[in-house]
């Protein structure tokens, strides 16, 4: 008996369809954000989420972070998840800031937990300090 690959045509509808990302613990816990399927987007695992938030777990509560080419926001919104105060959120992609920030609206209602989230609409080359530290 013999295994044969099944081929899978790539259509329009399914290029433009969306996947999911998951915020593994914290505040949000669970909670699953629609993803867009965009060529190159490529969100961060659960597994390495989780181990890499393991290792940060001590100086995450109350710190500033930076999601630099933030795509799905996974890093970001679960280090906010996890207790950061500020996150930053840069992302060039005009759909998928825009979706960034209707998550933080979803998550974070006139930032209610008292979590600062911010996206910038922008390359990430030649940010300077002060535009990261300073909401659009």
């Amino acid at each position: 008996m013999s295994l044969k690959k099944r081929k899978t045509k790539t259509t329009a509808s399914s290029r433009t369809t969306t996947g999911s990302v998951r915020i593994i613990a914290g505040l949000w816990r669970g909670r699953k954000l629609a993803v867009p399927k965009l060529p190159g987007l490529r969100p961060t695992p659960d597994r390495l989420r989780e181990t890499l938030f393991n290792w940060l777990m001590p100086s995450l509560p109350g710190a500033v972070c930076l999601d630099a080419f933030a795509g799905s926001g996974a890093l970001g919104l679960e280090a906010a998840s996890r207790g950061a105060a500020q996150v930053t959120l840069i992302e060039q992609s005009p759909i998928l800031a825009k979706q960034l920030q209707q998550h933080i609206n979803h998550l974070n209602p006139a930032n209610t937990t008292g979590r600062e989230l911010f996206v910038h609409h922008q390359k990430c080359t030649g940010l300077s300090k002060s535009e990261a530290s300073n909401p659009l």
